[in-house]
């Protein structure tokens, strides 16, 4: 059994599937504030769209890092000769992206609630809540730099 080949693929999916799940929670968590926002004032959709979106970047991430890892696997090309050791790395190397993107997308969610709220309240204010979400953001793409850095080096 090719254990090396076994391991980098369950960081492919841990990667993906953790950051995913992070990111549905955090883009409902702001779904959920944008309708009610929406409900009053259906002008606004553009302003509270893009704050909903925000939290969905980090799935983004989890399948970014997933597809590098299947690269260096060989999933798209000639199949590569993975050693337990590297897979391991390759597992270790997608836990940055995965734990990160899972909560700062449910974080990113709540900030982004709070946005839309301000947003509903006082339309001209939709620059200062994007940069308060945004903010969140950041560690998330630090965590994704770290995996990047881990799995292709």
């Amino acid at each position: 059994m090719e254990w090396g080949i076994i391991y980098g693929y369950m960081g492919a999916a841990f990667a993906a599937i953790v950051a995913g799940i992070g990111s549905a929670i955090g883009v409902s968590i702001a779904g959920q504030a944008a309708t009610g926002v929406l409900a009053e004032d259906p002008d606004k959709f553009g302003k509270v769209l893009l704050m909903e979106l925000l939290p969905g970047t980090q799935g983004i991430y989890g399948l970014v890092v997933a597809l590098m890892i299947m690269l260096k696997l060989g999933v798209f090309g000639a199949a590569a000769d993975i050693d337990t050791t590297t897979g391991l790395i390759m597992l270790i190397g997608a836990v940055p992206t995965g734990v990160v993107g899972l909560f700062s997308a449910i974080y990113q969610g709540k900030v982004s609630a709070a946005g839309i709220q301000l947003i509903g309240r006082r339309g001209d204010q939709s620059g200062r809540a994007l940069t308060m979400s945004a903010m969140v953001e950041t560690y998330a793409v630090f965590a994704v730099l770290i995996s990047l850095l881990v799995v292709l080096v």
